[in-house]
């Protein structure tokens, strides 16, 4: 087989695959955002009656971006707009159904982030969100989720697990409660002892110092990651 052969196989098999992936992808992340829009709806009008001070609200931002606030919380679920495969040592390799077709494997990704709902209302770009988890979906709509606690546990089966509505619903609420049971912790006084000149004249208009659920504390995939 010639070079120029070779190149137009993988045109045929990978780059035509990506676009599968990206187009279902999509597709699928347009269901998470009517989804959520459903869950959101369900929950708004009982929250209320319990304390009309806590607001849970659904946002679209644009195509590949929903949000949810609830309380002091703010969920993203982002759509990554690149298809992406695995490394070698992950287990979807081992699975049968991956090697019945290796083009399996390459999934589009739905990253779900946790951040401070003040940090978009004060315009604190400095404040930091956490990756709760990411939903990796392929053509054919199997998938499985990657992330904290129960979450890491939710969807596991790659060649089992297709996506539907009542999947997304559980993954939906399993962030929501996550977030809700990751505390704010006040970061270590010497974390924050130095402020320059320079953040204490805009704290009054747009409250620079730095904020995040977690700041001065590590995580333990934090230290992983670090140890690296």
């Amino acid at each position: 087989m010639t070079k120029r052969e070779r190149i137009f196989d993988l045109f045929k098999e990978r780059s035509c695959t990506k676009q599968d992936v990206f187009e279902n992808t999509t597709a699928q992340f347009k269901k998470f955002k009517e989804v959520i829009k459903q869950v959101v709806d369900s929950y708004q009008e009982e929250v209320c009656a319990l304390d009309e001070r806590v607001k849970v609200e659904f946002e679209s931002e644009g195509e590949y971006e929903a949000r949810i606030r609830f309380g002091g919380d703010t969920l993203i679920f982002h759509m990554h707009s690149n298809v992406f495969s695995f490394d070698e040592s992950n287990y979807i390799w081992k699975t049968g159904y991956v090697e019945e077709d290796p083009l399996r494997a390459y999934c589009g990704v739905i990253n779900i982030y946790n951040f401070l709902s003040d940090s978009f209302r004060y315009n604190r770009d400095n404040d930091l969100g956490y990756l709760v988890s990411r939903i990796f979906i392929n053509k054919e709509n199997h998938f499985y989720v990657e992330g904290n606690k129960e979450l890491n546990t939710l969807y596991r089966d790659f060649g089992e697990d297709i996506l539907d509505e009542e999947k997304i619903v559980d993954v939906v609420e399993s962030s929501i409660l996550y977030a809700l049971n990751f505390e704010l912790y006040t970061p270590p006084f010497k974390k924050v002892q130095l402020v320059s000149v320079s953040q204490m004249q805009q704290l009054s208009n747009n409250l620079k110092l730095k904020t995040g659920k977690r700041l001065g504390f590590k995580l333990n995939a934090e230290r992983k990651i670090n140890l690296k």
